[in-house]
């Protein structure tokens, strides 16, 4: 069977896939509407860490929305590896995927460690803030939290650079790739109150993106040399 014939499901696909990173995007903003109080005041910590909100959002957004942003990256790369900017897209997929399997296991271990550290001290059990402080918030969590934040901007600035040197037009897609997700990371430490705002941002961004993309991007089922257009869709590559 010929590559005519077999790249329009996997052009389905992959323009389907796209709309995995607004969807991720939304997760996130609608995630961090509230935020958890600080440990210092370990009552009401513990109060809401044993709320239904808190295990969905960490179970539906951070880690669901992690392998969103898998789904999305993939697809935005297979719109990009025909493209002058290749080997940057592939990279930046790479260090996408690893960082948001690292960024699950810290918001796992805050999904199932947290609630019952929170129920145990509501309960009376004595210890608990300790406990809490050498479980859900020790050194190995920071170190992978802190160090897979970094990675997920630098991810973010790699395939946002390749969206943006594929073509002209999609040079301001790209930039808002790279600046919503580093926006939404650096809100969480730095300014909490506006990061769902950040999310909502990154979504509209994102899905500018998912429409652009195809309409932009080089087909790959094109010979080398083939200019871009508006009007001709673009093919992902396909085996």
């Amino acid at each position: 069977m010929s590559r005519a014939t077999q790249s329009p499901p996997a052009a389905r696909a992959a323009r389907i896939g796209l709309w995995a990173l607004p969807l991720y995007a939304l997760l996130l903003g609608l995630s961090t509407i509230t935020h958890q109080p600080p440990v210092s005041d370990f009552d009401a910590y513990a109060r809401y860490v044993t709320t239904d909100i808190f295990l969905i959002s960490h179970l539906g957004a951070s880690i669901f929305g992690a392998g969103l942003a898998i789904l999305g990256a993939i697809a935005v790369t297979a719109f990009l590896v025909r493209g002058r900017a290749a080997g940057t897209a592939v990279a930046g997929l790479a260090l996408t995927t690893v960082t948001n399997v690292f960024m699950a296991a810290s918001f796992g271990s805050a999904a199932f460690v947290q609630p019952g550290v929170g129920r145990a001290h509501l309960a009376g059990v004595p210890g608990m803030a300790a406990i809490n402080a050498d479980t859900a918030y020790g050194p190995t969590f920071f170190a992978v939290a802190l160090t897979s934040t970094f990675f997920l901007i630098v991810a973010a600035v790699t395939l946002g650079t390749a969206i943006a040197r594929t073509s002209p037009r999609l040079r301001w897609h790209g930039v808002a790739y790279a600046t919503g997700i580093a926006a939404f990371a650096l809100t969480g430490f730095l300014l909490q109150p506006v990061q769902a705002l950040t999310g909502f941002a990154l979504a509209a961004a994102t899905a500018a993106l998912a429409v652009r993309l195809p309409r932009t991007a080089i087909p790959a089922g094109a010979p080398a040399g083939t200019p871009t257009t508006h009007r001709r869709a673009a093919t992902p590559v396909t085996a």
